[in-house]
């Protein structure tokens, strides 16, 4: 268990409420459950062993609780493979609201996923293109990118990257062309169900040709509510809604709700909330565990047992051209996700109304 000072900025402190674990912060504590994750009994057997083995912390040590906490995340993940839908997920990561975590969410769950095994294509349809960055994308102008999709109808197999850092992650880049997407999308035909038909197509091409299933896609978006964002709740059947645990951004989710039932009613019915995930906890602070408390209560099974902790291995990862799940496996953000990537994925069987 690596207790090095690099991670201490990374700790958050326990809220004082216990589930099942006196000694384990409901914001921050793993979700236990052996039953999902695809081994043979033995080693799942070994592996409860191990973390129960791992010293308990009281409430009075929060940095000891916390490096616990981190000690049975490793051993319940690590080489942890998460079990495969039966048919594509397409998950639309979206906030009108800045600042949230929209794209780290992403890009780390999206790691996550293809760390334990599946196969991930993550679309950066946010004109700011960091989700290219941080996935390590060639994204320079006149790169063939999300735009061409878009405007130009370019397949989307012709724009498809393959993430450098991650095996079965692969990407599609936004360039700085996708900054007048918006104006341009106004006069096409179809322009709500353009990405939609791009992305049908290449799904389909590949069950034709017997290639492996792409088991998520992940769109990422901008903050806005613009004809970009209209597009990726079209193609998405999920909805994955990144919290920060601060006020301003509970101001902003009644609107972004009313927009989700909109494109329900009138362009995508399968459309639904499927995910809410709570970025940037701080477990110190009133507001933060208010702030969470008030999602839960209102969307009980929508919301992440899992949070992300404040992090700076979060923050420094894209300026390596790396998630955090590479550039930093171990800490406390890494980990946090991974955990969070897992909760995602064994949703799946119980939500097979999505497709």
């Amino acid at each position: 268990m690596s207790t090095s000072t690099e991670h201490v900025d990374d700790v958050p402190q326990n809220d004082g409420t216990a589930t099942g674990d006196p000694h384990v912060s409901r914001e921050t504590a793993p979700a236990l459950s052996w039953a999902h994750g695809g081994l043979p009994p033995a080693i799942d057997g070994h592996r409860a062993a191990l973390v129960a083995s791992v010293p308990m912390a009281d409430e009075s040590t929060p940095l000891a609780a916390q490096l616990a906490i981190d000690a049975r995340r490793r051993i319940e993940l690590q080489g942890r493979q998460f079990p495969r839908p039966a048919r594509t997920r397409i998950i639309t990561v979206a906030n009108q609201k800045g600042g949230v975590g929209k794209t780290t969410t992403t890009v780390n769950i999206a790691a996550g996923l293809a760390q334990s095994g599946l196969k991930v294509l993550v679309i950066d349809n946010d004109p700011q293109g960091n989700a290219s960055t941080a996935l390590g994308l060639e994204h320079r102008a006149g790169t063939p990118s999300i735009y061409e999709v878009l405007v130009e109808d370019e397949p989307l197999a012709n724009t498809i990257q393959e993430c450098p850092s991650v095996p079965g992650l692969y990407g599609v880049p936004a360039t700085i062309d996708l900054s007048g997407a918006e104006i341009e999308l106004v006069s096409l035909v179809s322009r709500e169900t353009r990405l939609r038909r791009a992305l049908d197509a290449y799904l389909a091409e590949r069950e034709e040709r017997g290639e492996e299933q792409i088991d998520y896609v992940l769109v990422d978006c901008p903050p806005s509510l613009g004809l970009l964002t209209v597009n990726a709740f079209v193609v998405g059947r999920e909805v994955l809604i990144p919290i920060q645990c601060e006020y301003y951004a509970l101001e902003g989710l009644s609107q972004l709700l009313k927009t989700i039932e909109l494109i329900k009613a009138h362009l995508n019915p399968e459309l639904r909330v499927s995910t809410i995930l709570l970025t940037m906890y701080d477990g110190r602070t009133n507001l933060a565990q208010q702030v969470a408390a008030e999602v839960r209560e209102h969307f009980p099974d929508q919301t992440l047992r899992t949070t992300v902790p404040r992090s700076v291995r979060i923050s420094e990862a894209p300026s390596h051209a790396q998630t955090v799940m590479t550039y930093d496996p171990g800490s406390t953000g890494s980990l946090a996700y991974l955990e969070a990537a897992r909760e995602l994925a064994e949703r799946a069987p119980q939500r097979a109304d999505l497709r």
